[in-house]
């Protein structure tokens, strides 16, 4: 056993690459692109280091692309989540034994594999079965989750050291220490995010925990392969068990073992509220209180103030509302604009989404891809047909949609008669955004309407030349967003420079990113601010060869 007192690696967020034309990155993840493609692979569980095969396979497909194959999965049932559980609480007390910073090394060196080795695999991975562009999946599955990995245990070092108890009497030492919870965690991640899916499960794990991890069926894939990373990194088996179920399987055994320690979300908040509601119907059960820690949904909104800079709005609405199709929780879905500055940002916003090109994400000129599935097209698809029969609404923009070869959907505008349509209030997770125009006199009231139209608020942003109206929006909204941006699209939390969520879309909310037990009795928001903001949508990846 060591004696000596460590101070790992400071932490320094991972560079995004350009992928420019002429760039050795591009080169290289085409050579990966192409390399995925021309191989059909077939994606098990792992369960206690075993890779775990059920009778039932299923196909692989990329949403753009729904003809190719990538693979398959095998989905698995109750019985292999037993078996995980059981996997990880063998694995336990050899796990939380072990010296936090040998624990450390092991996530530092999977963040150097991503960066390294790993990093075109992993970018053709998620541009393949998420339909990201390099960019959108550059910024999460590589640098995000490497600044994950490094970040988190730079904060476990800076939460083990602090020891609070540091008056003691004559004849005594007053010492805390930290310890991992007493059963297993439930990690429960969501498709759109490769760095949410592969810091759900290894957060807990830095901290000593075991984890069962249940990803979103889209997104097994690249989970399998976070795995790899993670198994190749020296992660000893049984510590995270990764399964392939449906979620009320899972459900149906993890809430009612007694050993349920507590869970690590990112979903929907009906999901969320549900699982709450469930866990609290079990609480008998459990040998102790489990923790609850969740980020959910936000109906996220920009408000433009009569000041603001039409050309740097229309880039935040078309950059945050239709990267990545919408498909984030901190996507920008709804805007509130005033009437003085309407038609010059209807004039820009028009000549973006002219331009804007949509298609397979190996064509690097491509701005939009496809939604994930057939169940998210057919929602999306239903909210843009209805408004184009509303009285209340209507499509300016945009508006088609078709799923012959993959689930495309055009980016679409809805401007709102009526500040309470169902569009404007409900989360739609898609490329859909709406608009209402307030007269410029209405600022504050149209503040105070907008923090009262949706339940949902993750992230928000206000456009304003105007420090009192910047100031007045800070004030009126300081509930509204767990991260709020000042001149730039509300899109953009970066790991270790602005905490994200904290809001009405957060269950709980730490220093990590919600890395483990401990409790902050407040809520957290980040601002964003002194930013000059782009006047164009376009990234350097998009130029023509």
């Amino acid at each position: 056993m060591s004696d000596a007192y460590f101070k790992v690696p400071r932490a320094i967020n991972e560079k995004v690459l350009s992928y420019a034309p002429g760039s050795p990155e591009r080169a290289e993840l085409k050579a990966a692109l192409k390399e995925t493609k021309s191989r059909e692979v077939e994606v098990a569980m792992t369960i206690g280091g075993q890779k775990v095969k059920s009778g039932k396979k299923i196909p692989i497909h990329p949403p753009h692309e729904r003809k190719h194959t990538l693979g398959h999965f095998y989905k698995g049932g109750a019985e292999e989540v037993r078996m995980a559980i059981d996997a990880a609480m063998k694995a336990k007390p050899a796990w939380e034994k072990m010296p936090w910073q040998e624990r450390a090394a092991i996530f530092l060196r999977a963040a150097d594999l991503l960066a390294g080795p790993y990093r075109q695999k992993m970018n053709a991975a998620c541009m393949l079965v998420q339909s990201k562009t390099v960019f959108q999946s550059e910024i999460d599955a590589v640098a995000e989750l490497c600044d994950f990995w490094r970040f988190n245990v730079q904060f476990m070092a800076e939460i083990y050291q602090e020891q609070p108890l540091n008056i003691s009497g004559n004849g005594i030492w007053n010492r805390m220490e930290y310890r991992p919870l007493e059963g297993f965690v439930f990690a429960l991640t969501p498709f759109n995010f490769a760095s949410i899916a592969g810091n759900l499960p290894s957060a807990p794990a830095l901290m000593g925990n075991v984890v069962v991890w249940k990803p979103a069926e889209s997104q097994l894939y690249v989970s399998n392969l976070i795995m790899e990373i993670l198994e190749e990194a020296g992660l000893p088996d049984g510590v995270i068990n990764l399964v392939f179920v449906s979620g009320p399987v899972a459900g149906e055994v993890i809430f009612s073992h007694p050993q349920y320690a507590g869970i690590h979300f990112t979903g929907s908040t009906g999901v969320f509220q549900n699982l709450w509601r469930i866990m609290g119907e079990n609480l008998g059960n459990y040998r102790s209180y489990p923790r609850v820690v969740g980020e959910t949904g936000g109906k996220d909104f920009i408000i433009a103030h009569a000041s603001a800079v039409p050309a740097q709005v229309v880039t935040a609405l078309t950059r945050g509302a239709f990267e990545y199709q919408g498909q984030k929780c901190s996507a920008v879905s709804r805007a509130y604009l005033p009437k003085s500055l309407w038609p010059e940002i209807k004039s820009g916003l028009e000549k973006d989404l002219k331009s804007i090109k949509m298609g397979n994400p190996e064509d690097f000129s491509n701005f939009m891809s496809a939604v994930i599935d057939e169940s998210a097209f057919d929602k999306i698809s239903e909210y843009i047909a209805d408004a184009k029969k509303a009285g209340d609404a209507e499509v300016i923009f945009g508006g088609g949609y078709d799923k012959s070869e993959g689930y495309f959907i055009q980016p679409t505008v809805i401007l709102a008669k009526d500040p309470k349509y169902r569009t404007m209030c409900e989360e739609i997770f898609g490329p859909v955004l709406t608009l209402y125009i307030y007269d410029d006199d209405q600022y504050e009231q149209t503040l105070e309407l907008l923090d009262n139209t949706s339940p949902y608020g993750l992230t928000g942003a206000v456009f304003a030349k105007d420090r009192e109206a910047v100031t007045l929006a800070s004030e009126k909204l300081r509930h509204a967003a767990g991260n709020f941006y000042i001149n730039d699209k509300p899109t953009g939390a970066v790991v270790g420079q602005q905490p994200f969520g904290g809001a009405r879309g957060s269950g709980t909310n730490d220093k990590a990113g919600s890395i483990l037990n401990l409790y902050r009795w407040v809520s957290a928001r980040a601002i964003k601010e002194n930013f000059v903001p782009p006047t164009d949508y376009r990234y350097p990846f998009m130029a023509e060869e």
